[in-house]
């Protein structure tokens, strides 16, 4: 029997194009039983915004072939069959090694995106025309066990004092599950490595200013019921969800631009797949005018050559060590994982 498929016309700026939709009512969030084609539907419709947040820029794509409830991998290079209407760049990584990436630049390239099954959208903090710098500053405030969503706003509202000191204006987003992320647009006039030592020195002066309701600590056993200032999320070849991409998590949640205001008593689950397009409707993007002003870090590297002249320098990297046997695919790191185990996968005797 031939599979079921659904054809969809896309409007693109350069006029409409069709996709054919390969299993439509294959549920991909079985707890609110949102379909494939509802999820094409509400990129349609959030396309805008999506688009502004995220394309022009090299994109991984985090592709689940069951549904939430399957594996998952991440489509970096553009696959065998690739449409014209799906843009691509040449980037660079860490290792020297270099290929082509997605760039997503119309609507039609987000819904052929969702015919291969992608559920979460990691975009670069860099542009197709400049991947090397980039121009926001981003940084994850990560809840620890014992601490919420509502420490993370806390944090949040610290943080946005620190950056207006460092001339920057920041946006926030919730993460779409527990945590929030704060972006300052920036000019791209520093490569990531800066960009991640502008990072580190905000979230040294924010741990300074709340020692007990923040950490930098990157092993999992040292950063007590704090929230985490995940400084590696600057990386060059780290990403996190884009604006206005869905989660793979049960409710179909979704991360979410919102205004500072909205902060305080904020539920994040209540910004669904199913709830976004009407929130759009009733109160626009917050994000939409994000790169109209970029600023500069160089106030935040003074503060970091100030904290290398004090004996603070270098953080840790993410550490290369595999998994351990049966390990779950994402876990935080652990320094006793790292100190067991060698980069080949061979347990450490004590």
């Amino acid at each position: 029997m031939a599979s079921e498929r659904r054809t969809l016309t896309v409007t693109d700026p350069d006029g409409e194009r069709e996709i054919d939709l390969s299993s439509p009512n294959k549920v991909i969030w079985p707890e609110p039983g949102v379909t494939k084609a509802e999820l094409a539907e509400y990129f349609q419709v959030v396309s805008e915004p999506f688009l502004n947040a995220n394309g022009d820029r090299p994109v991984s794509l985090e592709r689940f072939r069951a549904g939430i409830g399957g594996e998952s991998f991440f489509s970096k290079n553009p696959p065998k069959g690739t449409p014209d209407f799906v843009d691509a760049v040449m980037v660079t990584y860490n290792s020297g090694r270099q290929h082509p990436q997605i760039v997503l630049n119309r609507p039609s390239a987000i819904v052929w995106a969702v015919q291969m099954n992608t559920i979460v959208f990691h975009p670069w903090a860099s542009l197709a025309s400049e991947t090397d710098n980039p121009v926001e500053l981003r940084i994850d405030l990560d809840p620890q066990p014992g601490t919420d969503f509502a420490d993370a706003v806390t944090a949040a509202h610290g943080l946005r004092e620190v950056l207006r000191e460092a001339e920057l204006e920041p946006f926030i987003k919730t993460s779409g599950n527990r945590g929030l992320h704060v972006f300052c647009p920036i000019e791209p006039t520093h490569e990531f490595l800066e960009v991640r030592h502008a990072v580190i020195a905000a979230g040294r002066e924010l741990e300074r200013r709340m020692p007990e309701q923040v950490t930098m600590n990157w092993w999992k056993e040292e950063r007590g019921e704090r929230i985490f200032i995940d400084f590696n999320q600057a990386n060059r070849d780290r990403t996190m969800a884009g604006a206005y991409s869905p989660r793979a998590l049960p409710a179909a949640t979704v991360s979410t631009p919102v205004e500072w205001d909205e902060l305080d008593g904020l539920d994040p689950t209540a910004f669904t797949v199913r709830s976004i397009p009407k929130r759009l409707a009733d109160v626009g993007d917050p994000w939409a005018d994000m790169q109209k002003s970029p600023g500069r870090i160089d106030t935040l590297l003074g503060w970091w050559e100030r904290d290398v002249e004090n004996g603070l320098g270098e953080l840790s990297f993410p550490p290369e060590f595999p998994k351990m046997p049966g390990e779950p695919p994402r876990v935080q790191p652990s320094k006793r994982v790292a100190e067991n185990w060698d980069a080949e996968g061979n347990r450490v005797e004590d």
